[in-house]
């Protein structure tokens, strides 16, 4: 007669935790930071379909590392969400405090009553009215929220992007030397500087000074080599054309 396999809770959750690190870490990295216009994110990613990086309603953006069909979900979660509140209520009862409980619950439950925890790490981030009303929330894998101030990197190696990132963070920066920050932690991820191009890069804001509600928009092709280019910002951060308006949840790649 064989015996019962039997694993501690201790253990158990040890293990799911493990498991999600490492899968986690497989990815590249993203980073998101304020600066004097509003917050900016910034991911290691070569494709042009498969964002990190996405709107989730007016104020409020998206972004995650790890497995993307599991992110995904999550992200389609939110806008649906975000959407339904906002209609029933009032689109100022929609706020990233509420979004990242919401994801925090979610995850809190799958890490908890799953074999196979979920393998992603998210940041939902409001811009407010000043950088004093900043809002950038991280969430982790195990449900886990801490209420993050300045900057964050997440993903990949993500304790050496941090250590790079600090070294030159000024939360008065403007856009051009907020990207020149990024770009330079993101090239030390594995310790070694390495060549990041601008087709490797995807780039998005949330800009305060942006029309009333929609406040995301999308940094690409030639706007975004210029800013690459200009390491203080210059000419091309006045740059604020929107590709036109859509609904709550979509993406400006204006």
């Amino acid at each position: 007669m064989s015996m019962p396999f039997y694993v501690s809770p201790e253990q158990s959750m040890k293990d799911k935790a493990d498991y999600a690190r490492k899968g986690i870490a497989r990815g590249r990295s993203a980073v998101v930071l304020q600066y004097d216009g509003g917050i900016l994110f910034v991911a290691d990613n070569i494709s042009r379909t498969l964002h990190k990086i996405s709107e989730l309603y007016d104020r409020i953006a998206f972004a995650a590392v790890g497995r993307y069909n599991e992110f995904e979900n999550l992200r389609q979660m939110g806008v649906r969400l975000a959407d339904v509140r906002g209609y029933a209520y009032d689109r100022s009862d929609v706020s990233g405090r509420v979004l990242a409980n919401i994801y925090a619950q979610t995850l809190g439950t799958a890490f908890s009553e799953s074999n196979k925890p979920w393998e992603v790490e998210i940041v939902v981030a409001e811009v407010g009215e000043d950088a004093a009303a900043d809002q950038i929330y991280r969430i982790t894998f195990d449900g886990s929220v801490v209420d993050e101030q300045g900057f964050l990197a997440m993903g990949g190696s993500a304790e050496q992007v941090t250590t790079a990132l600090k070294e030159r963070f000024n939360k008065d920066a403007g856009l051009g030397e907020a990207l020149s920050a990024a770009v330079h932690a993101l090239r030390h991820e594995n310790g070694e500087e390495r060549d990041i191009e601008a087709a490797g890069l995807e780039v998005a804001v949330l800009e305060r000074a942006r029309r009333e509600h929609r406040k995301f928009r999308r940094i690409q092709g030639e706007r975004l080599s210029a800013l690459l280019a200009d390491r203080s910002g210059g000419a091309a951060d006045t740059d604020t054309t929107a590709g036109g308006t859509a609904s709550a949840g979509t993406e400006d790649e204006g």
